[in-house]
């Protein structure tokens, strides 16, 4: 067996149709990449049609497969059409990313009802449909599936201007678990995935200068990530094969930051 033909053994996902929720955001736009790269269907999600079409397009471009659907992800309409459309196409969701998220850096004492529930709906409501939606048609199938929910450090450990954000993203960990804990039985394993600093549209009204510095203080790694250095995680979540055993896990890839103490 050749490198290649063991990689694709191992990480391979021909044939499965991968539903990625806030594909059309940076680190959306990279998961989806993945996915296809690695052979899977993706369905991009997300309310921007101008980056979906644009991220469906570049995959094709790449000999993958894709396409966009508009879809508001606190929405359960929305996400059941999408599942309907999948079942009438003929495919199931197999791998479910949730990536959709907002962020804010308001000061605490300061935070507003409509601040907090829009974050909140986002962040979390988003999720817990996804995988009310997605997870059923999962377990309908009876054929096992990976669900990836996109969690952050802020959910692990206190960071600083971020309270509203931080607090969905630490209950994303906790529902990832139970989850895990409930469908492990089915074949259906859910995961968490935490990036570190990764620059993208939720987290740059918060990178000032002297965050920055303050942040590289704290990262061994002394830079920022790239979107596509958290490709290797998603494809392990995602895969039947390398990941088979893994679920109820939350994977931090952070250049080290969780490492450092002082």
């Amino acid at each position: 067996m050749s490198s290649a033909e063991y990689l694709s053994k191992l990480f391979g996902l021909d044939g499965k149709t991968a539903v990625v929720i806030g594909g059309t955001g940076v680190l959306g736009g990279a998961f989806s990449d993945a996915l296809a790269g690695a052979g899977a269907h993706v369905v991009v999600v997300g309310r921007n049609a101008e980056r979906g079409e644009e991220c469906a397009s570049r995959i094709a471009a790449a000999g993958g497969s894709a396409e966009f659907v508009a879809a508001d992800s606190t929405s359960r309409d929305d996400l059941e059409a999408i599942a309907s459309k999948l079942t009438a196409d003929g495919r199931n969701c197999d791998v479910l990313v949730n990536g959709a998220g907002i962020n804010s850096a308001t000061p605490f004492l300061e935070i507003e009802d409509e601040e907090w529930e829009r974050i909140l709906n986002t962040n979390l409501r988003s999720v817990r449909l996804a995988c009310q939606v997605f997870g059923k048609q999962m377990l309908d199938a009876g054929t096992g599936g990976s669900i990836i929910n996109i969690a952050s450090l802020s959910g692990v450990t206190a960071l600083s201007r971020v309270y509203t954000y931080a607090a969905t993203k630490a209950a994303v960990i906790n529902l990832t678990q139970n989850l895990a804990r409930e469908w492990a039985p089915q074949n259906i394993r859910v995961n968490a995935l935490s990036p570190g600093f990764f620059p993208a549209e939720q987290n740059r009204k918060v990178l000032t200068p002297d965050r920055i510095e303050s942040i590289m203080r704290h990262t061994p790694a002394d830079r920022f990530g790239s979107p596509e250095e958290l490709a290797g995680a998603i494809l392990l979540m995602a895969s039947p094969t390398a990941g088979s055993f893994l679920t109820g896990e939350n994977i931090v890839v952070d250049g080290g930051f969780m490492a450092m103490t002082i």
